[in-house]
């Protein structure tokens, strides 16, 4: 089993690019089903999820090589069109295959899929959106059970909440439809914008990403095409929560500050000074860190819920009291058990986190219980005094890129056992 060990006390500095997106590039890998020819991904990210989806394509049939951070996908030859459960299990996001799948082979068996245990996180979203596409759905056992017995047709979908998944999924399924398909509260977030600049590139017809009502006209078929997936907002959100934890001053490269225009002010509240490039974000933080306003987690442009747990570490060891809600998620809080043990006052009223700032904390054994959980115990063994050993890193390896090697070329003294 292997553990990261941490010595805290020490002020990073200096620059760090950030990797591809995580949750860009997952959907991305599932839309290279529906396409002829090659498609190249470059900024793909070395994680457990990535693997984890070029596993699945080469299940299915789909010639994948790797060379650095660029994946080639050749989904000429289709084998099969089931996925295995003990893929399916790997993550969560594997669920976006379904869309792919129904608009290129017409019939998938599937499992519900694993990840991370952040509460309910229904899928039903998904099902119907894809059933009003005419995709024929049964659920028995704990698998999905989906054919069509002619192309998918267009329809007017519109999601009661706007889930990022769901929309990748009727947008993956549907690029081939007959007809358009116009989809009412959309999700907005920056991923769903890059997987619709990679379909149209591919030949597709998708206007309105990004925006709450998303068009789609199906085309007949797609062809393989060279993409570079954007920057990872969550990581390069994770890395100015390192050097604001650490009293730190660093360049964050290779990001786009856009993307997380939500979490800059919340660090400014806390006394860090913020610069923002075309591609870099520079951050100085102060002795001693200002308590936040409330932090609300909400969908896009909001602030993300996968980066209020990164954040939290930060509003233990400020001045004052802090509050955060979680709107997204109902087990978002899993790291507070952990946090707390290393000397950490959060209370935890339902979706509400009032955490009072304390002058120290301490190393402990902790584990990490999910991915962002993971990295909120890392930024806290950063700042906290003697030794932090965390225990059930492969949570943090589904989402950051040898985030040790990281954080250890900008002072960091954190290894890999």
């Amino acid at each position: 089993m292997e553990r990261l060990y941490i010595q805290g006390g020490k002020r990073i500095s200096g620059e760090i690019d950030v990797q591809g997106a995580k949750n860009s590039a997952l959907p991305l890998l599932a839309a290279t089903i529906l396409t002829e020819g090659k498609s190249v991904l470059h900024n793909c990210p070395d994680l457990s999820d990535i693997n984890a989806a070029c596993k699945i394509l080469s299940y299915l049939g789909c010639d994948v090589t790797y060379s650095g951070n660029t994946v080639t996908v050749d989904a000429a030859n289709i084998t099969n069109t089931d996925i295995p459960e003990s893929l399916m299990s790997e993550m969560r996001s594997s669920i976006v295959f379904l869309g792919a799948l129904a608009a290129r082979v017409g019939k998938t068996k599937l499992c519900f899929p694993g990840g991370c245990e952040l509460g309910p996180r229904p899928i039903d979203l998904h099902l119907s959106s894809l059933r009003q596409l005419g995709l024929d759905i049964k659920e028995e056992h704990g698998y999905l059970d989906c054919h069509r017995t002619k192309r998918l047709r267009g329809a007017k979908i519109m999601l009661s909440f706007p889930s990022v998944g769901a929309t990748e999924n009727i947008m993956l399924a549907s690029v081939t439809a007959d007809g358009e398909t116009i989809i009412t509260n959309a999700a907005g977030e920056p991923e769903i914008v890059d997987l619709a600049d990679y379909l149209n590139k591919c030949g597709a017809k998708i206007t309105g990403a990004g925006e709450s009502t998303v068009i789609i006209k199906g085309v007949d078929n797609l062809q393989g095409t060279e993409h570079s997936v954007i920057p990872d907002r969550i990581v390069a959100s994770t890395y100015l929560c390192a050097g604001a934890i650490t009293g730190g001053e660093l360049l964050i490269k290779k990001c786009n500050p856009t993307h997380i225009e939500s979490v800059l002010p919340v660090l400014e509240q806390t006394g860090c000074k913020i610069i923002t490039g075309a591609d870099n974000i520079y951050i100085r933080a102060p002795e001693r860190l200002c308590h936040m306003e409330t932090v609300r987690t909400m969908p896009y442009p909001g602030f993300p819920t996968d980066a209020q747990a990164p954040l939290m570490p930060l509003a233990v060891i400020a001045n004052g009291t802090s509050v955060f809600v979680e709107n997204i998620f109902e087990s978002r809080y899993k790291q507070v058990s952990e946090l707390r043990k290393m000397g950490a006052d959060i209370r935890i009223e339902g979706k509400v986190a009032v955490i009072e700032g304390v002058d120290r904390i301490y190393g402990a054994n902790v584990r990490a219980t999910d991915l962002r959980g993971g990295a909120s115990l890392i930024i806290a063994g950063l700042a906290a005094e003697g030794e932090t050993v965390i225990s059930d890193i492969y949570h943090i390896d589904r989402g950051y890129e040898r985030i040790e090697d990281n954080l250890r070329s900008i002072g960091a003294k954190i290894k890999r056992i």
